[in-house]
């Protein structure tokens, strides 16, 4: 029922509050207990104050569509009630829709705040012309609670600019976080499988026999059918349940382009969740470097998982061949942001073998809704 309410034109949601007033201040019992600018007497309700009330509420229902055609009405009304002496309930719009104008209007603001003062000042002639019995200070009394309404809404119609300034940033921030991470996606995809057809695909220069040839071809094709995979997996990325590939997978793939990988595991088993998908991210960007830098050397994998963490450990021995001139430079740094983005620790550089070590360590205990937060 809220959200059909809201769904519903600002007039329609409007009508209930101009009607309800206009109902109340009709009865008998609300007759001139109203507001009383000047005291002049109090006179019977009449026709005339049928008008006067229904130009001092009826309006109030175009309040936020038309604020300023809004509250003239209303003061024209107002100016009637009070000249004439009914003093009705409905006299309340007037501060209604004074609040409402200066929540609603921008740059108009002044000019009716401008316009409103003058019409005051003809109201307080006419009513001591009428012989009004209240004193000046009475009628200054009254102008600057009128103007502390209007403040109020300025007030109003500021907090809610920069209550949307402040949506808009987080979003805009929120776009460029998902954009970083999608980038982070597309290098650690993109960067591992085209890496791994590279080498399959050079080695395959080298092999005479058809058999072995076929091979290499196929584990090419497999690869390129592995990135398609994952590319299209990116379109899951938001989705904080998304199935996390398996180490097992990625370490045969990365076999199967000649780089001998040893996994090990202990602990309990895959958690899921953003934890294990960074885990999978560390594991592939350190085995992408292992292909471009070092290949055909020994590679180890060594994970370890308890209630808390999840650590990792690939080292990479000094031997082997390069077949990278250079890197984007994307690949560490982003492992680090998303490692750090969940709490945990990453370290990478030479180790005292001459080899390549990278070593993390992420917590379990962060779900995958606020690493998403964190982007």
């Amino acid at each position: 029922m809220r959200d059909r309410w809201r769904r519903l034109d600002v007039i329609v949601r409007d009508v209930p509050l101009a009607g309800a007033l206009a109902a109340v201040s009709l009865l008998p019992a609300a007759h001139g207990v109203g507001t009383m600018v000047g005291g002049l007497p109090h006179r019977p309700f009449d026709l005339l104050a049928l008008a006067a009330v229904a130009l001092q509420t009826l309006p109030l229902a175009i309040r936020r569509r038309l604020p300023i055609l809004s509250v003239a009405l209303v003061f024209v009304g107002f100016f009637i009630d009070q000249a004439q002496g009914y003093h009705s309930l409905a006299g309340t719009g007037l501060a209604i829709a004074i609040l409402s104008s200066g929540a609603r209007l921008g740059r108009r603001r002044w000019i009716v705040g401008a316009l409103l003062t003058g019409g005051y000042v003809v109201l307080v002639v006419t009513l001591v012309g009428l012989g009004a019995t209240e004193t000046p200070l009475d009628f200054v009394t009254f102008y600057l609670t009128l103007v502390g309404v209007w403040l109020v809404g300025e007030w109003w119609r500021y907090t809610r600019a920069i209550d949307a300034e402040r949506r808009r940033l987080i979003a805009e921030r929120t776009r460029e976080a998902e954009r970083a991470r999608i980038a982070r996606d597309m290098h650690d995809v993109v960067t591992h499988h085209v890496t791994a057809m590279v080498v399959q695909a050079e080695a395959a220069h080298y092999i005479t026999d058809p058999e072995r040839m076929s091979a290499s071809l196929d584990g090419i094709s497999a690869t390129g059918r592995s990135a398609i995979s994952d590319l299209r997996g990116l379109l899951d990325l938001l989705n904080p349940d998304r199935a996390v590939p398996t180490l097992h997978a990625l370490v045969d793939q990365t076999r199967r382009a000649g780089q001998p990988v040893h996994l090990t595991e202990s602990g309990g088993a895959a958690t899921g969740g953003e934890t294990e998908y960074v885990a999978y991210r560390v594991v592939q960007e350190s085995l992408t470097n292992a292909l471009k830098y070092a290949h055909g050397a020994d590679t180890v994998v060594r994970v370890e998982r308890d209630a808390k963490r999840v650590a990792l450990r690939i080292t990479t021995d000094g031997m082997g061949s390069s077949v990278s001139s250079g890197g984007s430079g994307r690949g560490l740094p982003g492992i680090r942001d998303r490692v750090a983005a969940l709490g945990g620790t990453f370290e990478a550089g030479p180790d005292s073998a001459g080899g390549f070590a990278v070593s993390a360590e992420i917590p379990v205990h962060i779900t995958s809704r606020e690493s998403q937060l964190h982007g």
